[in-house]
């Protein structure tokens, strides 16, 4: 039997047979006709930036018509799977940030739909730590992911605040540099 890298052939083989399995069986928060947009959106930063913004605003939306419904069962377990939904869709929105930061493109103006979106993010989810209408039973079990994700939002709101500062920056030194060069 060929070895490679001292796994087995035979072994590798079955390993490329499992992973396919077990990638379908992962949730992605985005359906299709999002990840479509995104990808059509890929060289416009403007667009891609705000097309994340909305859909975190839908998981966040969707959260809580989901927590406002009498008819809801099994909430927290809901609420902890729609908030990994959340905090999945946004986390990617914060990698395109620093993917767009990092070629210099110009994102001031998204930028400021984002820290808008940050700001009401941050008071949703204090309102949703906050609810009066959460026993303790239900909200420890979504309560770490709830945590994360207001820290998450608050460490980001800084960075994007800071962001924006250095995308004017680097945004006025081209343009010097480019009228210079004329």
């Amino acid at each position: 039997m060929k070895r490679r890298a001292g796994v087995p052939v035979v072994l590798s083989l079955t390993l490329l047979a499992v992973l396919p399995a077990q990638a379908q069986r992962r949730h992605d928060p985005l359906n299709q006709t999002e990840i479509n947009q995104l990808r059509d959106a890929m060289v416009e930063p403007d667009q891609r930036l705000k097309l994340y913004v909305t859909f975190a605003r839908d998981r966040m939306t969707k959260l809580e018509q989901m927590r406002s419904d009498p008819k809801t069962t099994d909430r927290a377990h809901h609420t902890h799977d729609m908030l990994a939904d959340f905090l999945a869709v946004y986390d990617e929105l914060n990698d395109n940030v620093d993917m767009y930061v990092g070629r210099k493109d110009d994102i001031r103006k998204p930028l400021k739909l984002v820290i808008e979106a940050d700001v009401e993010f941050q008071s949703k989810l204090r309102a949703l730590k906050d609810a009066a209408n959460t026993d303790a039973a239900e909200s420890k079990q979504y309560e770490f992911l709830l945590s994360n994700a207001i820290d998450t939002l608050d460490a980001s709101a800084d960075d994007h605040r800071t962001t924006v500062t250095e995308v004017e920056q680097y945004v006025k030194h081209k343009k010097k540099t480019s009228r210079e060069a004329k």
